[in-house]
């Protein structure tokens, strides 16, 4: 039976070259061959066979199958019983033009001559498709009976990767510029390649068969035993252990891992090792740079949650100490510390200097002695704090012997200094714009390392981002209250209460930048107790938001004059966005909401562009308040082209209130606005019975602030600013809001009353009587005459010119205001009439007699009116 020997050899020679390589199918593992502790080589092969999944058929010389082997049906598919007996071509496949009869001949053929044969064939799977094989066949034979063929099978693809790993194994060991080695279980070399023979020092031969104390310094030697020892008995893998090179020179990083074979068996130990003495080097460079960004960053986070002076020089001595220095005191020119101007030259050595923040790593009366908060400080021109302050060059101090020569003799600070044991100092300057704001004295003590020049320009770079924050700072304040002063003066600087109405409001600035945003309100009083109320949110914040606003205020205060509907009042606004905007790249974009309530009818008119909805509060059970959303048509904010405006009427119950407000008061980040337009829904109501505006305005606000909008509301320019730290930031930033809040009610009974008279001559003797008569009934006989002739003037002018209708209408408010109404859209046209003319002097008559007068549109016509002053 020696003819089978043949693949029995190129297993075992495949298993012994194959130390170490994991198979591509499977990603284990697999044995190292025959001579390894607790286990046969038996087994071993074995191992090796059940991966490869080599299948054995026995054929008799007639080429019929006689035995069909269990790996046979795993490869095929086919069992034993179904093939047993019949020849071998029924599982051949026709290849290049042969059919299976042709290629059973050829082998046979072949095994007759040889007593050996071996290729690749394509079988037939049971399920039908083909598999290619790789084959050996042998006779066998006892010398007495006739010859069998052992034909054995085995998966193509196996064999194909089993190749491909070993072909990678050796060109990895060949080419690769890693150190590798291989290790037994008794830690020592069975293979090495040339690069790690270079790394050792070592040739390759001398490696093998020896550990790594018989080649290694032994320092060396037992850190490596050590590591090796561990991942043999843990199986855990060391990766990247940095160590010194043998000869002392560089470093190296080694990698250990174990071996074990399918049946985790373990083999050994394989290692890896790569000269990383740059790497070491660059590495050292990298964590000093590291910790120097580490700082910056400190540094700069510590002052970015800061807008005040006093706060970020404090917040920069505790961010140095103790990570760059054990003593640290931040000094500033005394009039920058309250928001003064920066001084128009560099301050000269004698300029007093005010402690603003220090910090130490310890206490003590020495401490105390060196670092005050609030201590003035003036350093002579020849020492080294007046010239850095005169020059802006930083100096470094290394010695106790150069801080005594440092300032006078026996300065009290420089004896505390060396009482502290400080060795080493460094005096920076803090600059802005090229001007020297104060310095930066950091020093550190004991067995600290002293500052290097590495330091110092550390040092300068931490002064300058420090400069810089405190001029911004410095700027913050200015602007800050520049824009509060600008939007005390843009907001109503008084709020009329017109009859029947009582008006609640509150304006918050907001909570990042100068506070000053785009929100504002109006109580606009109009012709005959009629009040216009209007809220309005600008985009954007600063001085520019503000100023915006207050044009589009002033607009719409100019154009309320004129007795508009609010839909048309909106049109022309949006007309005059291009006019208001900025700059021609800083277009207007804005919402606003404008409602006119008439006391006498108890009807309110409203629209709105683009703002969020107004709620409507009406009396509730048990004396609190129901509310709805005011569902109208939104409109596009002020600033888009091409949307229309619609006003919505509303008849309003006596005593309703109607509650205008910004998005600022109801949103939060990463909220829907309709939530919060729930929320503030519930607070509305929460509170039975109901209670005064000015306690739900307050209410509004303080829940507002809760959630974390800082400063105070205001009840317009008289209001309080924020009485908070101006330098802390707020937990969440807001926008600024505005909350407007008008209880509607009627005028008393009997102060209105209007009439209708048709297009007839009569119509004028009618109107006189009428007005004559209920001026009376009012107890206004002083004004019956005047009254009279007015009205008398206007219902001729309709008479004459409209044809149609005439309403004549009288209001008993503040002030008496009369209106008449007729069908012609045109507005009359004041003119000069001279002493010939019949008429044209009704209209001059009525601006002459009259406090104030007017026209306006409606859905039929137009209205003339005028107001006379009550009596007294």
């Amino acid at each position: 039976m020696a003819e089978t020997a043949e693949p029995e050899d190129v297993s075992g020679e495949a298993m012994r070259d194959e130390v170490g390589v994991a198979p591509a199918a499977r990603g284990d593992v697999p044995g190292t061959g025959p001579g390894r502790p607790g286990i046969s080589p038996n087994e071993a092969m074995s191992s090796l066979l059940d991966t490869l999944r080599l299948g054995v058929i026995i054929l008799d010389t007639r080429r019929r199958v006689m035995l069909w082997s269990a790996t046979v049906e795993e490869i095929l598919g086919w069992r034993a019983g179904r093939l047993v007996g019949k020849p071998v071509e029924a599982f051949l496949r026709p290849v290049d033009g042969m059919s299976p009869e042709e290629q059973a001949d050829e082998i046979f053929d072949h095994l007759r001559r040889e007593r050996r044969w071996r290729g690749v064939l394509r079988v037939h799977h049971a399920d039908g498709r083909p598999v290619t094989v790789e084959s050996r066949a042998f006779l066998l034979s006892d010398g007495a009976t006739a010859p069998y063929v052992a034909l054995s099978l085995a998966d193509i693809g196996q064999l194909r990767a089993i190749d491909h790993d070993l072909a990678a194994l050796h060109s990895l060991f060949g080419s690769s510029p890693l150190g590798i080695g291989l290790f037994d279980t008794e830690l020592r070399y069975v293979r090495v390649n040339d690069a790690l023979a270079r790394l050792n020092g070592v040739p390759v031969e001398e490696h093998l068969g020896k550990t790594v104390h018989d080649l290694l310094p032994p320092g060396m030697a037992e850190e490596i035993a050590q590591v090796q020892k561990t991942v043999l008995h843990t199986g855990r893998s060391v990766i990247d252990l940095v160590t010194n090179a043998p000869d002392g020179v560089g470093a190296r990083s080694v990698s250990y891992s174990r071996l074990a074979d399918d049946f985790g068996n373990v083999l050994g130990l394989s290692c890896t090792v790569m000269d990383v003495s740059e790497r070491r080097d660059a590495l050292e460079k990298i964590e000093q740079a590291r910790q120097r960004l580490a700082l910056l960053d400190h540094v700069g986070v510590a002052l970015g949650d800061f807008l005040d002076v006093r706060n970020i020089a404090q917040a920069l001595a505790t961010a140095l100490v103790p990570r760059f220095c054990d003593y640290a005191g931040v000094m500033l020119v005394g009039n920058l510390a309250h928001g003064g101007d920066l001084p128009g030259r560099t301050p000269t050595s004698g300029t007093p200097l005010l402690q603003l923040g220090v910090a130490a790593k310890d206490r003590g009366p020495s401490v105390r002695r060196m670092l005050r908060i609030g201590q003035d400080i003036a350093f002579e021109s020849g020492s080294y704090f007046g010239r850095t302050l005169a020059t802006g060059a930083p100096h470094l101090i290394t010695s106790q012997e150069e801080l005594r020569e440092s300032t006078y003799a026996d300065d009290p600070k420089v004896i505390a200094a060396l009482d502290l044991g400080i060795h080493s100092l460094m005096v920076v300057p803090l600059r802005a714009r090229g001007i020297v704001l104060g310095l930066l004295v950091v020093s550190r003590a004991g067995e600290s390392e002293p500052f290097d020049h590495d330091d110092l320009a550390l040092a300068m770079e931490l002064a300058d981002r420090s400069g810089t924050s405190l001029d911004n700072a410095r700027l913050y304040a200015r602007e800050r209250e520049g824009a509060l002063m600008l939007q005390r003066t843009l907001l109503p600087q008084s709020v009329p209460s017109p009859p029947g109405v009582q008006v609640a409001y509150r304006y918050v600035p907001g909570s990042s930048g100068t506070e000053v945003g785009g929100d504002w309100f109006d109580v606009i009083p109009l012709a005959g107790g009629r009040v216009a109320l209007v809220v309005g949110d600008v985009t954007g914040h600063g001085l520019r938001a503000a100023a915006t606003m207050g044009r589009l205020r002033t607009a719409v205060r100019t154009l309320a004059a004129l007795d508009l509907p609010p839909d048309e009042l909106l049109r022309r606004v949006n007309d005059l966005a291009d006019d208001l905007a900025p700059g021609p790249d800083d277009p207007v974009l804005a919402t606003v909401v404008y409602a006119v309530y008439d006391p006498s009818t108890r009807r309110c008119h409203l629209a709105k562009a683009g703002h969020v909805p107004p709620l409507l509060l009406t009396p509730g059970p048990e004396g609190g308040w129901r509310s709805r959303v005011l569902d109208l048509p939104s409109g596009a904010p002020l600033g888009v082209d091409g949307v229309r405006f619609e006003t919505a009427e509303l008849d309003v119950e006596d005593g309703a209130v109607l509650v205008l407000y910004t998005d600022g008061l109801i949103e939060n980040r990463g909220e829907d606005i309709t939530d919060g337009i729930e929320r503030l829904r519930d607070l509305l109501c929460a509170r039975t019975p109901a209670p005064s505006l000015d306690d739900v305005c307050d209410a509004v606000v303080a829940t507002r602030a809760s959630s974390g909008a800082r400063g105070s509301a205001t009840c317009g320019p008289g209001g309080r600013d924020d009485p908070g730290r101006p330098g802390a930031p707020p937990s969440v930033p807001v926008d600024d809001a505005a909350l407007l809040m008008a209880q509607l009610g009627g005028l008393p009974e009997g102060s209105a009353a209007s009439w209708t008279f048709s297009a007839e001559s009569y119509a004028v003797r009618r109107a006189r009587s009428v007005v004559r008569d209920t001026l009376r009934t009012w107890d206004l006989n002083e004004l019956v005459d005047s009254t009279e002739l007015l009205v008398s003037e206007l219902v001729t002018n309709s008479l004459r010119y409209a044809h149609g209708p005439i309403g004549v209408r009288m209001v008993r408010g503040g002030s008496l205001l009369v209106e008449v109404s007729d069908p012609l859209p045109d507005p009359p046209q004041p003119r000069t009439a001279t002493e010939e003319d019949e008429g044209g002097r009704g209209i001059q008559m009525v601006a002459r007699e009259a406090r104030r007068w007017g026209t306006r549109h409606g859905p039929l016509g137009k209205t003339v009116w005028f107001e006379i002053p009550l009596p007294g």
